[in-house]
């Protein structure tokens, strides 16, 4: 297979079998391991990660896939970690046990990217299938607001 995709800002070669989970291509090919296994079927969030800026779940993408393709994990969000999403994840006191947090902020950095100025309706439908243990839901709708509110000072 002569395929390449990008992956932050990276350009990559595909050189395992297609079928191979992007989720364990990242972790296991590349060392990229702030992308977490959760659930294995799509379904808990915690391997969230952008297809050319649209929020996926990297455990079900096949990475044959995605040849061609634009694939942003938490640490390429942001150069130092100070994406507006990671200071207000902190400034909010978001983690708990922190395992579904890059999950959690690559959703919502998705969100933001459609929606600037959501409400708590619209995150609660974005973030509906991102699943926290420790419960920090209501910490987690604070630090999208947060973040929103931060990117449109920047506009």
């Amino acid at each position: 297979m002569n395929k390449t995709l990008k992956i932050n800002g990276q350009t990559v070669a595909i050189d395992v079998d297609e079928n191979m989970p992007l989720l364990w291509f990242l972790r296991d090919r590349l060392e990229i391991t702030g992308t977490k296994f959760g659930c294995g079927s799509g379904l808990c969030g915690a391997c969230t990660v952008h297809l050319d800026g649209q929020a996926i779940r990297s455990c079900v993408t096949p990475v044959g896939s995605l040849a061609n393709k634009s694939i942003t994990t938490i640490e390429g969000l942001s150069e130092n970690g100070d994406h507006p999403l990671q200071k207000a994840w902190l400034d909010n006191r978001v983690p708990q046990c922190g395992y579904c947090q890059a999950g959690q902020i690559m959703n919502a950095a998705s969100l933001l990217n459609q929606n600037q100025s959501p409400s708590d309706q619209d995150i609660d439908m974005a973030m509906q299938g991102n699943i926290c243990r420790c419960g920090t839901y209501q910490r987690i709708k604070k630090a999208i607001r947060a973040a929103a509110d931060e990117l449109a000072k920047e506009v």
